[in-house]
């Protein structure tokens, strides 16, 4: 049985260009689907946040036209319920790699406003990077790559493939214009070698150790790639 570390945001606002701040969290299938893979292949999952606050999810990620109908809001619904090690996180400040066979980093807007400039982050990605542990980063989950930057000012993603959140969704779901920045923008401005698939279509970026997910309809394959490197 491995033991996987699940890296949440804390935040329960994403602070816009303008100033005000819009009510998220975590994205809840993003949590959920691969929280399900991982427990139902018999590995335990620990939950840790920027200093052990218990995580929000972001209430959009409940409704039905999020989630493809009643039917799906209803089943991530019980699946966030059964989800008991969201309500006892550890620190994430506190946190040994060397406890942990794999890391895997859920999106919704909440990693923008946090894990972003998160430096305790921004170390264990660099750790786990050169580890070789299993790293796997869905949707906006890939904002906490920005923290990775060493004191040389390079960031260890750089050359890295991946994907994460297009502006061609953002742009889709409303905020491309309200952000004080864009998620593809950035990580393109740090180096990395970004990857776009269709909007809202699942598509992962696999690179060594590194999985990577555009966008929630990645987060199950992700999952499943993860388990073939546990396995």
């Amino acid at each position: 049985m491995a033991k996987i570390l699940f890296v949440v945001s804390g935040a329960d606002h994403w602070t816009l260009a303008d100033g005000s701040a819009h009510p998220t969290g975590f994205w809840a299938e993003e949590a959920v689907t691969p929280y399900r893979a991982f427990t139902e292949a018999g590995h335990e999952v620990v939950v840790a946040t920027p200093g052990g606050v218990v995580p929000t999810v972001d209430r959009g990620s409940l409704a039905p036209d999020a989630n493809g109908g009643q039917e799906g809001a209803d089943a991530v619904a019980a699946g966030l319920e059964a989800f008991e090690e969201l309500r006892r996180p550890v620190a994430l400040e506190e946190v040994d790699l060397d406890a942990y066979d794999a890391v895997f980093y859920p999106g919704g807007h909440g990693p923008m406003e946090d894990l972003a400039v998160d430096p305790a982050s921004g170390r264990l990605l660099t750790e786990t990077l050169a580890s070789g542990k299993p790293l796997g980063v869905v949707c906006h989950g890939p904002a906490a790559l920005l923290a990775a930057t060493g004191p040389d000012g390079v960031n260890a993603f750089a050359g890295y493939r991946l994907t994460g959140f297009t502006n061609a969704e953002e742009a889709g779901a409303g905020f491309a214009d309200r952000a004080k920045w864009l998620l593809q923008d950035r990580l393109v401005a740090l180096g990395a070698d970004f990857r776009e698939g269709e909007p809202w279509a699942p598509y992962i970026v696999t690179d060594r150790n590194l999985i990577t997910g555009q966008n929630p309809a990645s987060s199950a394959p992700l999952a499943d790639e993860m388990l073939s490197r546990l396995n």
